[in-house]
């Protein structure tokens, strides 16, 4: 009879000390898969725009973020371009923009660069971000707002 009370305490004494752990790596196991099947793919997008300097960069990229187009602008220096324009080939230097935004705010992004932008035809292009660091596009999304209707 006591050796068996004694048994009960030593098979219960490690249930105890684990089922915290246990409960706590449960639920983070849980809150990781719903976190990834919370976000939508192509919510967000990362749109390209080439500049010819620096000070072009630099103004897109304020004129985006203040305007709440775009959460965060990458200013990529140093790339070359060659690219045929009105029959001949050019060679120049670049800047290149990676713009961090929603998906739904694409045209008026596209719209504010060709305003702001030098070149006779700017390039704005996008891709759809399918997947990613969820909270880092959550803060995409806390930045810049859904489009207005």
């Amino acid at each position: 009879m006591i050796l068996r009370r004694y048994l009960g305490i030593i098979l219960i004494i490690p249930v105890c000390l684990f089922m915290p752990n246990l409960f706590r790596f449960a639920r983070h196991f849980s809150t990781m898969a719903s976190n990834a099947s919370s976000y939508v793919p192509g919510t967000h997008s990362i749109a390209y725009v080439t500049v010819p300097n620096d000070e072009v960069a630099k103004k897109l990229a304020d004129g985006l973020v203040s305007k709440k187009l775009a959460a965060c602008v990458n200013v990529i220096p140093n790339i070359y371009s060659v690219y045929e324009w009105k029959n001949e080939i050019q060679k120049d230097p670049e800047l290149l923009l990676m713009i961090k935004t929603r998906s739904s705010r694409l045209e008026e992004l596209t719209t504010y660069v060709r305003e702001n932008h030098p070149y006779e035809v700017c390039e704005v292009i996008s891709v759809p971000i399918q997947q990613g660091n969820l909270p880092y596009l959550q803060w995409i999304g806390d930045i810049v707002p859904e489009k207005s209707s």
